[in-house]
């Protein structure tokens, strides 16, 4: 196993999280998934156990946890639940762009709510004709007088109508490409502001996805975040110090469903032996919980890179994810191939963790613009 470096009282806390997620999460994970509704009860569980006060400082009502526990402790609930995973870390997505661009006013005003869990956050970036190309919104936002007026739409926004703080990105001077976009902290209740279609998906089918519509919706000048034209950075910065975290997801997941195929490996008699005595069942569990471990240490790396303060984060979180979404969609598949028939039934949570495990290739970033930012990094290095 990896040798994490948390601290004595982090790690005491990943230890409670650990046993919390095996025995208040795994039980309702099925449930969760068959009815696709929010799991306000696990909600009210990260919230009683301040699980949702990980990412915030101390000093606004949060725990201050480094970036190391936040990803394990996405990783110990994934390990079960990857819908209750994705609300610790949307909580953090959600919040970050303050944490990194808002005022001392702003974050007073709503981290400890955030903190406590009594608000949920949401970010919203991504458009129905522009994920990767953050250029291509068409959302915009005209200043007049003490408001700003916003006008536009959101795609695939998770915490989508459920959250009271919403981080929306939008262009303040069309035109100018990504220098022209802003960043606001949209309020659920403002004026103009509306909830379309919510998604049916593949899979985290608890987690609500929604459309965030803006109509000439009212959002005051104080809740611009840093400066005109500074958005599109703030939003970079931010998948910078996330994507790690959806690698965590999908690590958790991995993790999951190799300890459900090797135990179940165990367990299924064939030709009067357990299925494990076979060497192409045990090839497979080890090429496995190789990935697994490997992941492990990428994640690991990039959220000690985080806390180190290391401006340089962007290849090292893109790397991350990609190998860490890949490798989960790689072991989801071979444990669903270790239970045979068992594995596409939803009797067992195999096939559950391989729909689940298919987001984490694509949101905060597909893994082709990974690669980009990867390939990116490497040829500037050598410059």
């Amino acid at each position: 196993m990896v040798v994490s470096h948390v601290i004595d009282d982090e790690r005491t806390l990943i230890e409670a999280i650990h046993e919390i997620a095996k025995e208040r999460v795994a039980p309702r994970a099925a449930e969760i998934d068959r009815t696709g509704e929010f799991p306000w009860d696990m909600k009210e569980l990260l919230a009683q156990q301040d699980i949702f006060a990980l990412p915030f400082p101390v000093e606004y009502g949060g725990v201050g946890a480094s970036e190391l526990a936040i990803v394990m402790a996405i990783e110990e609930l994934a390990r079960y639940c990857a819908t209750t995973s994705l609300l610790l870390a949307v909580q953090q997505l959600g919040s970050l762009p303050i944490l990194l661009a808002g005022s001392d006013e702003q974050k007073q005003h709503y981290f400890p709510r955030l903190a406590s869990g009594e608000w949920l956050a949401a970010f919203g970036l991504t458009e129905a004709g522009s994920g990767s190309d953050s250029a291509a919104m068409t959302t915009h936002a005209v200043r007049k007088g003490d408001k700003y007026i916003l006008n536009g739409s959101k795609r695939f926004i998770t915490n989508g109508g459920l959250a009271q703080v919403n981080t929306v990105f939008a262009h303040t001077a069309p035109g100018q490409g990504t220098r022209g976009i802003s960043a606001f902290i949209v309020e659920k209740d403002f004026p103009g502001f509306s909830v379309g279609r919510i998604e049916d998906k593949m899979g985290i089918k608890g987690s609500q996805t929604a459309e965030l519509i803006f109509t000439d919706c009212e959002v005051p000048v104080e809740n611009l975040l840093g400066r005109e034209g500074t958005g599109f950075k703030t939003a970079m910065m931010t998948l910078d110090r996330t994507r790690p975290g959806i690698g965590a997801q999908a690590l958790g997941i991995a993790q999951g469903a190799l300890d459900l195929a090797v135990s179940y490996s165990k367990q299924r008699v064939q030709f009067n032996q357990p299925i494990s005595a076979n060497q192409g069942i045990q090839f497979m569990l080890a090429d496995m919980a190789t990935k697994v471990e490997a992941a492990r240490l990428m994640i690991y790396n990039a959220a000690e890179l985080i806390d180190s303060g290391d401006k340089n984060i962007g290849k090292a979180s893109a790397m991350a994810k990609m190998f860490a979404s890949d490798a989960a969609m790689d072991v989801t598949n071979d444990a669903i191939q270790v239970l045979g028939g068992y594995g596409y039934m939803k009797e067992y949570p195999a096939e559950r963790m391989m729909r689940d495990a298919k987001i984490t290739q694509i949101y905060e970033g597909t893994n082709q613009i990974q690669r980009l930012v990867i390939a990116r990094a490497l040829l500037s290095e050598q410059e």
